[in-house]
């Protein structure tokens, strides 16, 4: 519900933005840096504690000096521990992964306040977006030394052929504050969201399977890593492992870039 207020409120910003005093259109491309951060079943309690180095490069089109159009590509890692939590039952569940994260994303912007390169008054703006994404993911556990993709082991009994994809369709929001440095240059600072459709992020999101199963169709190590609690074991076939009703989530805060090739333009009535 939260989500579709925000793209109703966005609509009607990008509706009332036709009115403003002002034509900035032409494109922009840069580029940030910054840091990624994951949120789910390995990380329940909204820590900050693993922030990974994430950077990418992005295109805005404006269309004035309140609506904007971006394609961006993001490059991160993501993770999360177990033995991070304080809640009894996830430290003795003692899971853990690590992640690569290639997103990619086309979204509006809506300017809060009148946006025009070089202009002494109008230079700087809070903003908000929304769009969509596409994103790759591949978790990955360490067991004895050596690291393994997890989609492909089936830690939830998923049968061969029936694993979860790893390339997955979200909702893209958040926020960011923009300024000119020069007429040409501009700074950007941006909180960005991703709301997912899936809940494997982190490769953990149903019931324990029978671990014999596992081990029947997925070998040993795949048995070994379904199941990495501390003994007593308790995984025991059914019980819970992760919560499937809340999907994963990820973060990108970053800082950049962006050059202008556009050039300010007057609006319709000044030029009659």
């Amino acid at each position: 519900m939260n989500q579709l207020r925000l793209w109703v409120l966005l609509g009607g910003l990008v509706l009332t933005s036709q009115f403003t005093f002002a034509q900035m259109r032409g494109f922009e491309l840069g580029g940030g840096i910054g840091v990624s951060n994951y949120f789910g079943d390995l990380n329940t309690s909204w820590r900050v504690n693993r922030l990974h180095l994430a950077g990418g490069i992005g295109a805005r089109y404006n269309f004035n000096d309140r609506l904007a159009l971006r394609f961006g590509a993001t490059y991160g890692e993501i993770s999360g521990f177990d033995s991070d939590s304080k809640n009894d039952f996830e430290l003795r569940r003692n899971l853990s992964f690590k992640s690569i994260i290639v997103d990619g994303t086309a979204q509006f912007e809506f300017n809060f306040m009148p946006y025009v390169h070089g202009h002494r008054d109008y230079f700087y703006t809070p903003y908000m977006f929304a769009g969509f994404s596409m994103f790759y993911f591949t978790p990955r556990a360490e067991f004895e030394g050596q690291w393994y993709k997890l989609p492909e082991l089936g830690t939830e009994g998923q049968f061969r052929g029936e694993e979860y994809n790893t390339t997955q369709a979200a909702l893209a929001y958040g926020f960011g504050f923009k300024m000119d440095l020069s007429y040409r240059w501009s700074f950007n600072v941006e909180l960005s969201s991703r709301k997912l459709f899936t809940d494997y992020l982190d490769d953990v999101s149903g019931v324990y399977a029978d671990i014999r199963d596992i081990r029947a169709q997925r070998g040993e190590t795949a048995a070994s890593l379904a199941d990495r609690s501390f003994e007593p074991k308790i995984g025991e076939p059914g019980r819970q492992r992760g919560n499937g009703k809340k999907n994963d989530m990820y973060i990108f805060l970053t800082v950049g870039v962006m050059y202008y090739f556009g050039d300010i333009r007057c609006p319709e009535f000044l030029r009659k």
